[in-house]
Parts: C-alpha cells; structure tokens; sequence
C-alpha cells in the first residue's frame, strides 16, 4: 500500500505581515517536529542556533527534528529532494516571499503528475497587518489576491491596532470561506492553522463546514460593496442546489469554466450530489486552471446533502458563472444557451480530464 501524501500548508503574507514571527512560533511550540519547512533565505528566519546539520541539497536538520531548506531553482526539485530524503515526513509547510502570487506554488502541488499523489495541499495561511493591513490591501493587489486564496486569515500586530473591526470586514468579503484569526489571541497555533478540512486520503473525510466556511452553509449569494480598485476585480459567491448531478455534466461544467477563464478562477471549493452514487459526494479544489484529482466520501459529513460550490474569481463576471451553472443544470433563460447546446459545442476548449464518477 503506498503512502499517504504529505500534507502541505502555504504560509503567505504581504511584506512586513509577520511571516517570520509565526514560523518561530510553530518551531517553538513544537508544530514543526518531523515536518519540512522551505523558506526562501534562512536570513529571513531566525533559526541559525538551531542549525544541527547539513547536506548538499541545500537541506539543513533543526534540532527540533524539522529539515529546513531554501528554494533553489524548480519548486519541483525542492519537493522532490525532500520527498527523496525521507519516507517521513509529517507535514511541509512553505513560507512566501511578501510580493508571490500563490498561485505557481500551489500548481506545483496539485499539478505535478507525480507530486499529486505524493502531496496534498492542506490550506493556505494568509497573514495580515492589522495597523496597515487596510493601505495594503489598497495599493497592492498582490496582498488582494494572498487574501482571496486563503483557507485561515491571521490578522496580526492587533495589540497595536486594536480597532480592526473594518479590517475583518473587508477580509470576510475578499474570501468569506476563510476562518479570520487573531495571532494574538491564539495559544495553540498548529491546532488552529493546520488541517483546515480538505479532502485526506488518510482518513478519507473531509470537513466540510470547515473547509467550505461557515457563510457557505448559509446563503447561496454574498453581497459585496466594491471599495477600492483592487478589492473590485475580486469576486466571491457559492453555488448551491439540491438536485443533484450527473458526472458527466460536472465534467463538462468545470472543463468549460476553467479552459475558458482558468486564470480567474483564484479558488474553487465544493462538494458536489452525483446522481451515480447519491449517498457518496465528490470534493473537488481547484486554484486557476489546475485542479486537484477529484475524490469520493464514503459518506455525506453532515445532514446538508446539498451541491455547495465556493468560486473566488478575478475579473469574471457572478452573473456569467451562475448563469452557466444553472444552464447544465437544466434551468434554462431567454436568450441563454441550454446544457444541451454547451455540451455540443464545436468550440469548446477540452483540458480537464477528472473522473467524477
């Protein structure tokens, strides 16, 4: 039987968000021990008394039992001199530089046709300054799309700033199936930080509240209030109904939506009724045009049996989207081509090969 894939957690944060002071947290709480930390230059994290040991990979021990490496040339190389060196590891946890997209890396987990099955993208951990955490968010659209992408927000500094209230507002419209943290307030951050619910092969479960957010579970729509030129471009809503769906319309939907605009597609979420096994639902993650290999629950994880979709777009259209969506999902529109007219498209670009039955 092969291994379990390695769970792998992104730490992101604009320049100055605090990236450094939450890694040494983690290696001081012990959250690291028996995991792979890449940072991009040791410089960055004071971790050079802990140094035990080093390799000509560029692959250096802590002497709390965590390898600790710096990107060298391909992420893939890094991945694979790491999965290389040991059959153990617990976790891998990547720390970005303040202006990367987060986007590439997490390609290279889900995308590689081998280093999907050896890895797992567990979540992606976003910091934000809570004294400038607002002015970036406005200058920078980098920091926008950190945010949009988030699994947990980690709002920090707030002993500094302790009026945050539009800043938590603001980040709950850029990414509402985020969980908002304060650093400050949190004791134990490997159990707030890790493990954010996606799908685990290990166990094979996943939690969906968790995973999904809480304001999925409520409403089909969110609102937005547009503030700034940055905060404009992204969007982000669920789709939900209760019919549920046939695997080859699932196919074809998501096939058609990220050939077409993948690029806009920052974050896909969802668990999804198929009509081929109703009892047993499919997870499926996207991020752009990449997504992960669709997976089957052995059981529904809670009384809601629902399709619920979370889309973080940037510069596409809801309206466009939901109107596709219902188009597959017979509910047909004047003016608005119906499933069987998309499904019979000449034009349509082919690329996504997932099996969801």
């Amino acid at each position: 039987m092969s291994a379990a894939p390695v769970p792998v957690t992104l730490i992101t944060g604009f320049l100055g968000a605090g990236k450094t002071t939450l890694l040494n947290r983690l290696m001081n709480e012990g959250a690291l021990k028996d995991c792979a930390l890449i940072i991009n230059e040791f410089g960055d994290v004071g971790i050079d008394h802990l140094l035990v040991e080093s390799s000509d990979e560029g692959i250096v021990e802590l002497s709390d039992g965590c390898l600790c490496c710096t990107i060298r040339g391909d992420l893939i190389d890094t991945f694979t001199n790491l999965l290389k060196r040991t059959g153990s590891l617990e976790r891998i946890v990547i720390e970005t530089t303040g202006l990367a997209d987060p986007a590439p890396i997490l390609h290279a987990v889900m995308g590689h046709p081998m280093l999907s099955e050896q890895l797992r993208l567990d979540g992606v951990i976003t910091l934000v300054d809570g004294i400038n955490g607002n002015d970036t968010l406005d200058s920078h659209e980098e920091a926008v799309k950190q945010v949009a992408v988030a699994d947990r927000i980690v709002i920090t500094k707030t002993d500094l700033s302790p009026d945050i209230a539009d800043l938590q507002a603001r980040l709950s419209r850029l990414s509402p199936s985020a969980e908002l943290l304060i650093a400050d307030q949190l004791e134990d951050l490997e159990s707030h930080l890790f493990n954010c619910g996606l799908y685990n092969p290990a166990t094979k479960s996943a939690d969906v509240k968790k995973w999904l957010g809480a304001e999925a579970q409520k409403s089909e729509h969110h609102h937005h209030h547009d503030i700034n030129r940055h905060d404009a471009s992204i969007r982000a809503f669920t789709l939900k109904t209760d019919q549920a769906v046939d695997a080859a319309t699932l196919t074809t939907f998501v096939d058609l939506l990220r050939s077409a605009h993948g690029p806009n597609l920052l974050r896909v979420k969802g668990i999804i009724a198929v009509t081929e096994h109703i009892d047993r639902p499919i997870v499926i993650h996207g991020v752009q045009q990449i997504f992960h290999p669709p997976a089957t629950l052995p059981a529904w994880p809670d009384d809601d049996h629902s399709t619920r979709l979370v889309m973080i777009t940037k510069d596409l259209s809801e309206n466009f989207v939901r109107k596709l969506f219902d188009a597959f999902m017979g509910k047909t529109q004047t003016d608005t081509p119906d499933k069987k007219a998309l499904d019979e498209n000449p034009l349509a670009v082919p690329g996504f090969s997932g099996n969801f039955s």
